[in-house]
């Protein structure tokens, strides 16, 4: 069965940098949307960024301009089975917990949380 598993979290400053990983086992990252969700303790999950594939078989990707303000960079590796979450200029608004999730189709990827079907167990952030 799918599993995706996230790493990367930690403790940084103001204006650092960290770099989200997210493992799939059991499908490849690419079969369909994978995106990334920070859940803020009492508020709904937050979907930040996502990427899917186009029917040439392009990845393609999807922000949350209003929270990631240029900042952040999904990107995935086909080989390894990964997909990142590059986040720079942190500030502690983007303090929370960072799920990745697999969507059930590939070529469009909203940033809700509406269609995605398997959730890794989740990473923290915070920002001081």
């Amino acid at each position: 069965h799918v599993q995706l598993v996230e790493s990367g979290g930690g403790l940084v400053q103001a204006g650092g940098s960290l770099t989200l990983s997210c493992a799939v086992t059991g499908d490849s990252a690419g079969s369909s949307c994978v995106a990334w969700f920070r859940e803020v303790p009492g508020l709904d999950r937050d979907g930040v960024a996502a990427i899917g594939t186009d029917v040439r078989g392009v990845a393609t990707t999807y922000y949350d301009r209003r929270l990631v303000k240029g900042r952040f960079t999904i990107s995935r590796d086909n080989a390894q089975n990964v997909v990142y979450l590059q986040m720079k200029s942190l500030t502690p608004e983007d303090t929370g917990t960072y799920f990745c999730a697999k969507h059930t189709t590939r070529d469009f990827c909203p940033l809700t949380v509406w269609g995605y079907d398997t959730w890794g167990q989740g990473t923290q952030v915070t920002v001081s």
